[in-house]
């Protein structure tokens, strides 16, 4: 991790190759993808919390829809096809 004088040079070596109108610029974007990360990654465990209850409320469920890795070609071509003329219906 950079100490002391390695972060003015960091920082010089920024102010050089951005400017200083640009640099507030992208502190502004590097928080705010940083903060989207954060929440995408909040949202994903608790879709997977969630996921992990409706599990164990109804482990039946899980067993019952078809498993895409154990099916040929032709089986998920006919599932496709069901499906979609059910969402057509």
């Amino acid at each position: 991790m950079p100490q002391g004088w390695e972060w003015i040079i960091i920082g010089g070596a920024l102010f050089l190759l951005f400017g200083a109108s640009r640099l507030p610029q992208l502190a502004k974007s590097l928080g705010q993808s940083r903060k989207a990360f954060k929440d995408g990654m909040r949202e994903a465990e608790e879709e997977a919390e969630n996921e992990a209850k409706q599990r164990q409320l109804n482990p039946n469920a899980a067993a019952a829809a078809p498993q895409i890795n154990a099916m040929s070609d032709e089986a998920l071509m006919e599932e496709m096809r069901r499906r979609a003329e059910v969402k057509q219906s």
